[in-house]
């Protein structure tokens, strides 16, 4: 798993190595039950503190994206492929969707914009993408 952390962002560190774990998942470079470095081994790869990947790890947990146990460490939980969502998740995220999309609409992009930018981001999670990414 390779992460990119930009420490000048306005996004913090733990939330900018959740999303890119997530992303990871829908791409399918993390599939189920791939196993996480420790939180001390990326805290010291990313050269950042421990217990800021643990409160990455916690929120990915809490989420659903990750489970962790003493014995075994942080594991990838499931994959888009593993069938529908658990009950409730479609509504969470269509709560946060709802934000996001309040935020273009604020910021003056059309409909259709943000239709099509949507569009592309769900074509990037296809195996297609993975195949034009892969060297």
């Amino acid at each position: 798993m390779r992460l990119t952390l930009d420490v000048d962002s306005e996004t913090p560190i733990y939330q900018q190595i959740r999303d890119q774990i997530v992303t990871a998942i829908a791409t399918g470079d993390l599939p189920a039950e791939t196993p996480l470095p420790s939180t001390r081994q990326l805290g010291a790869d990313l050269a950042v503190n421990f217990h800021t990947v643990n409160k990455a790890y916690d929120l990915l947990r809490r989420e659903g994206f990750i489970r962790v146990n003493r014995k075994s460490g942080a594991v990838v939980r499931r994959d888009p492929s593993s069938g529908p969502p658990e009950p409730g998740i479609a509504d969470a995220w269509q709560e946060r969707l709802r934000t996001l999309l309040a935020e273009a609409v604020a910021h003056g992009l059309t409909g259709d914009e943000v239709l099509r930018r949507s569009g592309d981001v769900l074509d990037s999670f296809t195996p297609e993408a993975a195949e034009r990414k892969a060297p």
